[in-house]
């Protein structure tokens, strides 16, 4: 039995574009990485001269994770490992970037969540963190955005946008603005009017009352 050409075309090419895409996404990253350290680091400075009451700190968690702490928040990057692909209905297949050039679609993913950093200090894990914006990047290392405020209005463009330096720390800062105005909010009173004993108990002992900047409030609607 002799294998197809056709299918030996179709698995090589594509673990070839995978591969392609995975590498720029990884460059990608770790270009997040030392643009995000190196804002730590001015920000640090700053601090050491005029507002040494507010701490940054750059955490490196491998190879596909790091993460800031300040003023109270933490944001975490995260790369996924794996290759995606957009639905037929998604608004980027409708570009001509991606319709000149279908395998344009095919992306990498960088994450970035948002959590209180007392939830990590109070080892409080049932606190909840959200994705405030989710950086897709093809093997031409064209990227856009899907996001929260800041980060969802201003990184739209598949067709032209490309991962720089420059690109990036717009990106990151974004990130640090958004987050800064994404304020914690008491939650609606009838959410929290009742609690059990074994909460009230558990929480002194594991910290398992959830706490959340938009706890009880739809996150998903704040109309950004």
């Amino acid at each position: 039995m002799e294998l197809k050409e056709s299918l030996k075309d179709l698995v090589f090419n594509k673990s070839e574009l995978k591969q392609n895409v995975y590498n720029a996404t990884r460059e990608a990253f770790e270009l997040f990485r030392t643009t995000t350290r190196e804002l730590i680091r001015q920000f640090q400075q700053k601090c050491e001269e005029e507002h040494k009451h507010v701490a940054f700190e750059f955490t490196d968690r491998g190879d596909y994770e790091f993460e800031v702490k300040f003023a109270g928040d933490i944001l975490v990057f995260f790369m996924h490992t794996n290759v995606f692909e957009f639905s037929r209905d998604h608004q980027v297949m409708k570009a001509p970037y991606i319709r000149e050039d279908t395998t344009r679609s095919y992306c990498g993913v960088i994450h970035i969540y948002n959590f209180l950093a007392d939830s990590f200090d109070y080892q409080r894990d049932n606190d909840l963190g959200y994705m405030i914006g989710r950086v897709f990047v093809n093997r031409e290392k064209h990227y856009f955005i899907e996001g929260k405020r800041e980060l969802g209005m201003l990184y739209t463009n598949f067709n032209s946008s490309v991962i720089t330096p420059e690109s990036v720390q717009g990106v990151v800062e974004s990130a640090i603005e958004y987050t800064t105005n994404f304020d914690l909010l008491s939650p609606p009173y009838d959410e929290v009017k009742l609690v059990s004993v074994g909460e009230m108990r558990s929480n002194f002992d594991k910290k398992s009352l959830v706490t959340g900047k938009r706890l009880g409030f739809r996150f998903q609607a704040d109309n950004e």
